[in-house]
């Protein structure tokens, strides 16, 4: 089971409180955790990646293991501790501001 926790407007667009959990088969990649929240939660389609490139959008990261993945290959494998649930996966929503 993968836990993955969205930022506040993420949860609010899907009607989610706290963190999701998701049943994946195979390697658990950013892109195979994306791929099931897309499938689970169609609304988050083209927020957290573009629809066409299917790349990260600008303001929001990716973070494992108090370590940020956003700039990794999305097929790259996640460490074991996201794999077996002991930690989750963030998308994290970027500060900005003046």
């Amino acid at each position: 089971m993968i836990r993955v926790e969205l930022p506040a407007h993420l949860r609010t667009l899907a009607h989610v409180s706290g963190e999701i959990k998701l049943d994946i088969a195979g390697p658990i990649t950013q892109r195979s955790i994306l791929d099931a929240l897309e499938s689970r939660y169609p609304m988050l389609r083209g927020t957290i990646r573009d629809h066409v490139t299917q790349q990260r959008r600008s303001f929001l990261r990716f973070f494992a293991c108090e370590e940020d993945l956003s700039h990794e290959p999305p097929d790259a494998p996640l460490p074991g501790a996201i794999s077996s649930g002991a930690e989750p996966f963030l998308i994290i929503g970027a500060i900005a501001g003046g």
